[in-house]
């Protein structure tokens, strides 16, 4: 196995997380997001719930309700994997329309195709401990 650490992981990271949110808080541009995901190889992990593949990634990015979302991006962290893809870390703040603002963490796997990235790993949380 080659060992293909990708140097340029940290402003990969960082620039793909801002692309990403930019696409993301616009319900107008959301649907473009589907480029980023495999239509097979792709796993998002929403709030618990384990999608897999582009085409359900998207039912459940496009079924979202709120319209407008006010994002803090606190850290960005990333580190380079061995067959030339990069882990990215996200921890920030959320507030979706008039709800309360909500940390929460996303963890990203990209992997590398041709000249780009694709997403192959997606887990999304909010950051809300009260257990009922």
């Amino acid at each position: 196995m080659s060992m293909a650490l990708n140097q340029q992981y940290d402003a990969i990271g960082k620039g793909f997380v801002q692309q990403y949110y930019t696409l993301f808080d616009d319900p107008a541009q959301r649907p473009n997001l589907a480029n980023m995901y495999n239509a097979v190889t792709s796993f998002m992990t929403f709030e618990g719930v384990q999608l897999q593949g582009a085409v359900k990634i998207m039912d459940k990015l496009n079924s979202l309700a709120f319209q407008k979302i006010g994002r803090l991006i606190t850290s960005v962290d990333s580190q380079p994997m061995f067959d030339g893809g990069v882990l990215i870390n996200v921890l920030g703040r959320l507030q979706c329309d008039d709800d309360p603002p909500h940390p929460y963490m996303q963890t990203f796997v990209l992997k590398p195709l041709g000249d780009s990235f694709f997403v192959q790993h997606d887990i999304f949380r909010l950051g809300i401990h009260d257990v009922a």
